[in-house]
């Protein structure tokens, strides 16, 4: 896009600037239309798992649903609790809906259709995710409340707990890969199963780290049944007690920008990313950014299912499932994988 502004007249550093500018809006405005809609699909799911309708009154078929919400909160009074620290309190779900756009920097739509193409992809998405959780911690402790309060000390744990296990398994794949860049991943899944499928996931060494990291994915989004900085039964909502208004929404769309960012890291690290699920000739007519957001879709009907059926896991079986199972399977599996590549790819 740069040549094509310096073509237009601008100098170098100019064209540059807007073309960035350009590739952020191209990203984040159909992201936040993108949250607008799943969350409309996430309650047409669960309503069709209770034999329910869901939302069909506001607009054909009720697609309008989640802008009338939007309009809703928009509309109210955002109320600052009088003993809370206000600066901290304003500033929290600008963090966490900020954070969970940045990560999207890194993520390829397509064969070099990237914003930003860096060596280490995978540390920045890395080092990103694992910023959201500052949200949670200061919304809870600037709400100067009890129960946003104990929200946010289990928001930390459950991060640290299952931070530590996908860190692993991003290391088998990279140590499969030979690269941090994301875009070189979904290059070395090409052809990978036999010649013929596209993605590890037909990898024996890597399908169980998948599926440790669709799980720990659903605890690090904090999405049922790792609800539990939500737990309403227990913390009333949690760190959002105190919020209202567009603050509020903040938090709900950063949650479902994070839930989208996981599923596109599924399809990105394990399924092929862009490329189409067999490596057939007339597969590849169909445009790399379709398949990809057919597979994040996929993911995202994946986490509707389970947060529709599965119930709330108890605070000691959550830290109990990332420290005592995931962490010693996905430490198991570096050792695995790297031996595996030793003995293999590196022997000679």
């Amino acid at each position: 896009m740069t040549p094509v502004f310096e073509h237009w007249g601008m100098t170098p550093d100019w064209a540059w600037f807007v073309a960035t500018i350009c590739g952020i809006l191209l990203i984040a405005l159909p992201l936040m239309l993108a949250v607008a809609m799943i969350i409309y699909v996430d309650r047409k799911i669960w309503a069709a798992m209770a034999l329910r309708r869901g939302p069909n009154v506001v607009g054909p078929w009720g697609l309008l649903q989640s802008f009338a919400d939007g309009l809703k909160v928009f509309l109210q009074e955002t109320i600052i609790p009088s003993a809370s620290n206000k600066g901290l309190f304003l500033i929290a779900p600008i963090i966490t809906f900020t954070v969970a756009l940045m990560a999207w920097a890194v993520i390829p739509f397509n064969s070099g259709a990237v914003l930003a193409d860096i060596n280490v992809g995978l540390l920045y998405v890395l080092a990103i995710s694992s910023l959201g959780v500052y949200g949670v911690v200061i919304a809870g402790w600037a709400s100067n409340s009890k129960y946003p309060f104990f929200s946010a000390m289990r928001a930390a744990a459950q991060m640290i707990s299952y931070e530590v296990s996908i860190g692993f398994i991003l290391i088998c794949v990279v140590l499969w890969a030979g690269t941090f860049n994301l875009n070189g991943m979904v290059e070395a899944q090409r052809g990978h199963g036999l010649g013929i499928v596209n993605g590890f996931f037909f990898n024996l060494l890597l399908f169980p780290m998948w599926v440790v990291f669709l799980i720990s994915s659903m605890a690090e989004t904090a999405r049922t049944p790792f609800d539990l900085t939500e737990a309403e039964s227990e913390l009333v909502a949690g760190y959002q007690t105190e919020y209202s208004s567009m603050s509020f929404a903040l938090y709900w769309l950063g949650e479902y920008a994070n839930v989208l960012l996981m599923c596109a890291l599924n399809a990105t690290l394990f399924f092929g990313g862009w490329l189409p699920p067999i490596e057939w000739a007339p597969l590849y007519w169909i445009p790399g950014w379709i398949w990809l957001f057919v597979k994040i879709f996929f993911f995202f009907f994946v986490f509707s299912w389970v947060k529709a059926t599965v119930p709330r896991y108890r605070y000691d079986q959550l830290m109990r499932l990332g420290w005592k199972i995931f962490l010693p399977l996905s430490l198991s599996f570096v050792v695995l994988v790297s031996g595996y590549l030793m003995l293999t790819r590196y022997a000679a």
